[in-house]
């Protein structure tokens, strides 16, 4: 096997692995399209059922750290902190579950903190590809600009009601999917400009 085709072999792996990464980001936006339809023909539902989820995940989260915490007790005591963590779990869990409807106002700040977190990673990818002189950088960094301002928008507006945050998945769910499948596209010329060097 020659040194070219040693070196060109990890480079083509790393490209697999980038597009694989990208086809991920492509199901979750689609998730969050489909998430943003349900919120926009289940309204009242979607907010009591997502209410539910989070009141159950925390309490057996928390309830699972307690037990931990009692199984290791006497092992690395300085860093158990599972019994604190548990209960204050616990409290979040039953919160969400007393609270019910107006949980809606909490995810809506989560949700606006997600998306913001990934238009960010999307200008970084951007950043990385115009390093690398790929022509499309420009576009997914466009594409991610808007994604931010979706972002602050659902995190900061207080008035963002749940049809207006499903318009807004569905609409940050178009936008990744085109953003990722325009990445996917030049990972091929990219692997062949790097095992060409």
């Amino acid at each position: 096997m020659s040194k070219a085709e040693i070196i060109k072999r990890p480079i083509e792996k790393v490209g697999s692995d980038i597009k694989r990464s990208a086809w991920s980001a492509v199901i979750e936006s689609l998730a969050l399209i489909v998430l943003g339809i349900l919120f926009i023909i289940l309204q009242e539902t979607m907010v009591r059922v997502l209410a539910y989820i989070i009141g159950i995940f925390f309490i057996v989260k928390g309830g699972f750290q307690i037990v931990t915490y009692f199984m290791e007790k006497g092992q690395n005591d300085f860093f158990n902190n599972n019994l604190l963590s548990g209960v204050v779990a616990i409290l979040i869990g039953v919160a969400a579950l007393v609270v019910g409807e107006d949980i809606a106002t909490v995810f809506r700040v989560i949700l606006g903190i997600i998306i913001i977190y990934e238009s960010l990673t999307r200008i970084n990818t951007a950043l990385k590809l115009a390093s690398a002189n790929i022509d499309t950088w420009k576009y997914i960094l466009i594409v991610a600009l808007l994604i931010l301002v979706i972002g602050i928008f659902i995190t900061f507006d207080s008035g963002a009601v749940i049809t207006l945050i499903g318009w807004m998945m569905i609409l940050t769910g178009v936008i990744g999917i085109i953003g990722d499948v325009m990445f996917i596209q030049h990972v091929n010329s990219l692997v062949e400009r790097l095992t060409k060097e």
